[in-house]
């Protein structure tokens, strides 16, 4: 990464998104909705009809040029800055971290200790195995292919955070083999894991087995993953 501020590496990343999508429409709404910014709300901050959002989102007009993608960024910026930046700060998490954004979806440290049944309840995961810890003090969210494919062992290790009393919460899971096998070399081991995308019955026939040697709790979470990120924002 460059030397330059979250905001404007965050503004780069975004336009960036658009201008090469295939869909452009479909990546605005994306990043709208993350930033949990209405159309309206977009539209009043860079003085444009919400209809003509919701037409470029609905692919009902061709893609918008490099100036509207500009405006469009730096309006959902400003909201944010203006809300708190609560998105721009998680952003520099990520980046403090030394992660690219499509490695590690959100990384945070919670204000207080919270029990692994209210992170459960909050996501909609359901516990396979209890672990040897019930709180954590943060999570990351983490790209369990690009994670495996593309990290280190240290790299690895900072998924941590500040703490290692925290939910590791893997995406991109078909049966949860990959990331399980590699917290065996990663120690010490996180409070609690969550493979993101598949059922109880569908996890890998070990996990358990593995959960326990090392005391991690185990739990699985189907929640659509936009939700998901929308809903552990609501932690302290």
């Amino acid at each position: 990464m460059s030397g330059s501020d979250p905001r404007t590496e965050l503004s780069k990343q975004i336009a960036g998104e658009i201008v090469v999508s295939d869909d452009p429409g479909a990546t605005i709404r994306k990043w709208r909705t993350d930033f949990d910014i209405t159309q309206t709300d977009l539209a009043n901050e860079v003085d444009m009809s919400s209809s003509v959002i919701s037409d470029y989102e609905g692919g009902r007009r061709s893609s918008p040029g490099i100036d509207l993608v500009h405006r469009l960024v730096e309006g959902l910026l400003t909201l944010d800055e203006r809300r708190g930046g609560d998105r721009i700060r998680q952003y520099a998490r990520v980046l403090s971290a030394g992660f690219d954004s499509d490695v590690v979806l959100d990384l945070r440290e919670y204000d207080a200790a919270v029990s692994t049944d209210r992170l459960y309840a909050v996501i909609g995961a359901k516990e396979i195995i209890s672990g040897d810890w019930d709180r954590i003090t943060g999570h990351t969210v983490i790209n369990s292919i690009r994670a495996i494919t593309s990290l280190t062992h240290e790299e690895f290790f900072r998924l941590y955070g500040q703490s290692t009393s925290r939910a590791l919460i893997f995406t991109e899971i078909s049966r949860g083999e990959s990331p399980l096998v590699a917290l065996r070399v990663v120690t010490p081991t996180p409070n609690v894991v969550v493979l993101h995308g598949i059922e109880p019955d569908e996890l890998w026939e070990y996990a358990p087995a593995l959960a326990r040697m090392d005391g991690y709790a185990l739990a699985t979470c189907t929640t659509p993953l936009d939700e998901m990120l929308a809903r552990l924002r609501t932690l302290p």
